[in-house]
């Protein structure tokens, strides 16, 4: 038998069960990432160009209340995305987020079906992309999902203040198993 050969295979399912099972805590943060940067990139497209502008467009697909709705729209996207950026609040954040993502399906990219890149034609200048559909829509709408039902992650906002409310307890109730005040406590 030769020094390189061995009796293991060299895909073993029990250690890539372990090793995904190490590891799955992590899978929220890239999804975090991207689509805490989405909203926040979409939220400052509409402030850099002024909410009036965005109210223009909500008039034109007949929003109510256009500018209040414009800078709503704007707020939720830039607050709601550094939430989800940072992992804190996540749940709660998810729901206005949510709401701004399935106004966008049913009033603007509903009718023009699925794919969000659509190849409307190749000329001379260069290659021309039709309107965007709802695919992007549902993808930011999972990503909310499953990070409002998973979890933040270890390396969020949320995992920090669950891990510091837990020590906190822990601490209130060590110090009422000695018999002392939480106050009398040494800090």
């Amino acid at each position: 038998m030769s020094a390189l050969s061995s009796d293991r295979p060299a895909f073993s399912v029990t250690g890539w069960t372990k090793l995904s099972g190490t590891l799955s805590g992590w899978s929220a943060w890239p999804l975090r990432l991207i689509v805490g940067y989405g909203f926040i990139v979409h939220g400052w497209a509409k402030l850099s160009r002024g909410p009036e502008s965005f109210a223009a467009f909500l008039h034109a697909v007949n929003v109510p209340l256009p500018l209040f709705f414009a800078w709503a729209t704007t707020a939720t996207e830039l607050i709601g995305g550094l939430c989800v950026l940072c992992g804190a609040f996540v749940a709660a954040a998810s729901l206005p987020l949510s709401v701004v993502l399935l106004t966008a399906l049913f009033t603007v990219h509903l009718p023009y079906g699925f794919f969000s890149v659509k190849l409307a034609g190749i000329s001379p200048d260069g290659v021309k992309f039709g309107p965007v559909g709802y695919e992007h829509i549902l993808l930011y709408l999972a990503g909310l999902i499953s990070l409002a039902i998973s979890g933040t992650g270890p390396f969020s906002l949320d995992s920090w203040r669950t891990r510091r409310a837990g020590r906190d307890s822990q601490e209130d109730g060590d110090v009422g198993r000695k018999g002392q005040s939480y106050e009398d406590s040494p800090r």
